[in-house]
């Protein structure tokens, strides 16, 4: 079972690390939100509510390719458990909607 679910952990994190490469794909450096306004680099995008910019914002691909870095490290620690530990189990839970999910996860 652990396998599977690292199997499964691994497959999402690739998918979101791809995800996160195209949206920077000129490196131009970190997203910020200003009021209504997200600041995608050289591209503003306004008309959000505030709350949803600093959202998106934070979502920057930078961050989230440190996030998917530091969940590769746990998931590294952990990939030889016999049995799902929870620090795995709390990784994949996120993904609980996504077809693929291992049933006993």
């Amino acid at each position: 079972m652990t396998e599977e679910l690292v199997k499964f952990l691994e497959a999402r994190l690739d998918e979101e690390a791809d995800l996160a490469r195209r949206c920077d794909g000129d490196g131009c450096g970190e997203w910020s939100a200003h009021g209504h306004t997200v600041d995608f680099c050289q591209v503003d995008l306004p008309g959000f509510h505030p709350t949803i910019a600093r959202h998106v914002a934070l979502h920057d691909p930078a961050r989230v390719l440190r996030e998917i870095e530091a969940k590769r490290r746990i998931l590294a620690r952990h990939a030889r458990d016999p049995w799902p530990c929870h620090d795995l189990r709390d990784l994949a839970s996120p993904y609980a909607d996504h077809p693929d999910f291992p049933a006993r996860a």
